[in-house]
């Protein structure tokens, strides 16, 4: 039997950056590893504790007004933390420490997380034939495969990702004056175990003004079956702070209704199985029948993997409200995604 992979710690502290009088207010737990961060600082004073070019990138990550920080520092004693928050207002910013503890302070220029480049797939709404939102897929420079790299599944990618899924989104907002666009993103078994993802998206909501469930969260079955009773509670958790629910892949697990009953989800995310069986007689029913209860409970439905636009029209039929696949858009860039959203509005 294969390890199980190890429980990551939780949030390493939290902080709280004061615009007016530039100070940084720092809260890690006594005893940590981290505990001498504790205190309030001048930017000066915190550099001494630093080393290369992390004295710099903190300055940096702090000058601004508005929108998410994401800064990694290295410090002195050859440890690394990352401070992942946002703008509440301008001039003041507040989130969490995050500790790294599987690579060295030197190779923070590999990390996977900040080197990672998101790009976006277009979701379709069959109401209207507009684009209605995104979901952030993971992708890193020189990587061609289409899926995300499995030795990079959980170490700062979720932290990665919502940062700057959040900023595309309400840049997108903006430019466009949609206030409807939404933003899906993936979250891990890990991520689940781990407090501060909560509190990083209730951060970035707060930060980028994004009202409830413009950013949603998709969640499989399968990360979350690993600790049933911690996946309902996280759940329940990003509800609250105003987070929409995605459940991925639905049909392809063993039990996928009693998640339904479990996990306040907004939206039902088909497997492209499904989709790609479109116009057998038995397929159209479950995907009928699928759509169906999804109403009846309130919920969303999209169905993904949908490679022409023929097969659109019959699952607007079948009661789909979404449509997401290469027929309406492949993954692209931040920029390239701009450009593609203004011809669509």
């Amino acid at each position: 039997m294969a390890d199980q992979a190890p429980i990551p710690k939780p949030a390493a502290g939290s902080w709280i950056w004061r615009g007016d009088d530039q100070r940084l207010v720092i809260d890690a737990p006594k005893g940590s590893d981290v505990s001498d961060l504790s205190g309030e600082w001048t930017l000066d004073a915190l550099s001494k504790m630093m080393e290369g070019l992390s004295r710099s990138r903190l300055g940096t990550a702090l000058t601004a007004t508005e929108g998410a920080v994401r800064c990694a520092l290295n410090l002195s004693n050859g440890r690394v933390v990352h401070l992942a928050g946002a703008f509440l207002e301008p001039g003041e910013a507040r989130g969490i420490l995050l500790r790294d503890d599987v690579l060295d302070a030197d190779d923070y220029d590999e990390l996977p997380g900040p080197e990672l480049t998101p790009v976006f797939q277009p979701i379709v709404s069959l109401r209207d034939g507009r684009i209605a939102g995104f979901e952030a897929l993971a992708r890193w420079e020189g990587d061609d495969a289409e899926a995300m790299p499995q030795r990079f599944e959980d170490d700062g990618l979720a932290t990665n990702m919502l940062i700057q899924s959040a900023e595309v989104l309400a840049h997108l907002r903006k430019i466009c004056h949609r206030d409807d666009l939404f933003m899906h993103v993936n979250v891990t078994a890990r991520d689940l175990a781990q407090s501060s993802t909560v509190t990083l998206i209730e951060a970035l909501m707060l930060g980028h003004d994004l009202p409830d469930k413009a950013l949603r969260i998709e969640l499989t079955e399968q990360a979350a079956l690993r600790n049933r009773d911690e996946a309902v509670a996280a759940a329940l958790a990003m509800k609250h702070v105003g987070a929409g629910l995605v459940l991925d892949d639905f049909g392809s697990g063993h039990s996928s209704f009693s998640w339904l009953a479990e996990l306040p989800v907004d939206s039902l995310k088909i497997d492209p199985e499904l989709t790609r069986r479109l116009g057998d007689p038995r397929t159209d029913t479950i995907l009928q029948t699928v759509t169906l209860l999804a109403e009846r409970l309130g919920m969303q439905s999209t169905a993904e993997g949908v490679e022409n636009r023929e097969d659109a029209a019959r699952l607007r039929v079948l009661g789909f409200d979404f449509v997401q696949g290469y027929a309406f858009g492949r993954p692209m860039s931040a920029k390239a995604l701009e450009m593609h959203v203004k011809g669509w509005a």
